[in-house]
């Protein structure tokens, strides 16, 4: 027996099985070809891109903590531009989905990145992110209230007509109720979560270990949250959900599923072993053939 390890993200978007890659974790996939077969994956996300050219924010900007790390990249990119003329022509033909994360300092330059990326055939879709804790502008300011939410995601909507995923702020105290003003405002899939806010002190220099004090906490600690803010995005939008947030085994992915997700994303595994994300699929692959599982869908949400 095999399994059909196919899902459907939205307005039409299916993959090949669940496994993605997160963005800011995994370059444009370029960057990993030479170690195993991209192609296998259900999607790649490419790192976040920007109306304009973005250098990020001072070093360090990284930092390992117990079970996890954190970081303030703070959204590094070239820009659209740079993107539709120089690296989409280096992954429109992936095998896999290609979905660019998008973000900006307001709805209109959401809207103006998407618009950009229109023509680019190839692009699957959109995660929009309004999550990003480390950016002064735009980012997570619109990802914590219901307002936001829905001002960015209606943006990208009146622009884009193909799949658009928003990426969720864990940074929040009801996510549940941010995840349903992205759906009524037009999104066919939320994902989440991003990475929490949190900090780390060099105790010997008595500084901060980031150059932005605060950052971006990821990895295997945070995930008992993610999963559990899963669970409650699922039970409340009738939309797919992405889960995501310190995934590092099939075991790790198959929590989120049985939670409620659809799909899932791996982002720090990709530092730890760039090959964990083919790792968990065959994982998933194996698991279910065990158990006699012929679809996901025996399993989703079953928790």
């Amino acid at each position: 027996m095999t399994t059909d390890l196919k899902v459907n993200i939205g307005r039409g978007l299916v993959l090949d099985n669940p496994v993605m890659t997160a963005s800011g974790t995994f370059g444009y996939g370029t960057e990993f070809a030479d170690i195993f077969d991209i192609n296998r994956l259900g999607a790649i996300i490419v790192k976040g891109t920007t109306l304009h050219h973005r250098e990020g924010n001072p070093y360090p900007r990284m930092a390992e903590t117990p079970s996890g790390m954190l970081n303030a990249v703070g959204l590094q990119n070239k820009g659209v531009d740079y993107f539709a003329e120089n690296i989409y022509p280096q992954v429109k033909d992936f095998g896999c989905k290609v979905i660019v994360n998008v973000s900006g300092a307001s709805p209109e330059d959401y809207a103006e990145v998407c618009r950009r990326l229109l023509p680019l055939e190839k692009v699957a879709a959109v995660e929009v992110n309004i999550s990003c804790p480390n950016v002064k502008q735009g980012g997570m300011a619109f990802g914590t209230t219901c307002e936001g939410a829905a001002s960015i995601s209606a943006a990208v909507r009146r622009v884009w007509d193909r799949c658009m995923i928003v990426k969720l702020s864990p940074n929040v105290t009801d996510i549940a109720s941010i995840a349903r003003a992205a759906e009524d405002a037009g999104a066919d899939a939320v994902s989440l979560t991003n990475t929490f806010l949190g900090m780390a002190v060099d105790v010997e220099r008595m500084r901060p270990r980031l150059s932005t004090v605060t950052g971006g906490l990821s990895g295997p600690c945070i995930r008992p949250i993610a999963v559990r803010m899963v669970w409650q995005v699922a039970k409340a939008v009738s939309i797919p959900v992405i889960g995501l947030g310190g995934i590092m085994t099939a075991s790790d992915a198959l929590e989120f599923i049985m939670a409620g997700a659809t799909a899932v994303q791996l982002g720090t595994a990709n530092f730890v072993n760039p090959d964990a994300s083919v790792r968990v699929l065959d994982g998933i692959a194996e698991f279910c053939e065990r158990k006699g599982i012929k679809s996901l869908s025996e399993i989703r949400g079953i928790i």
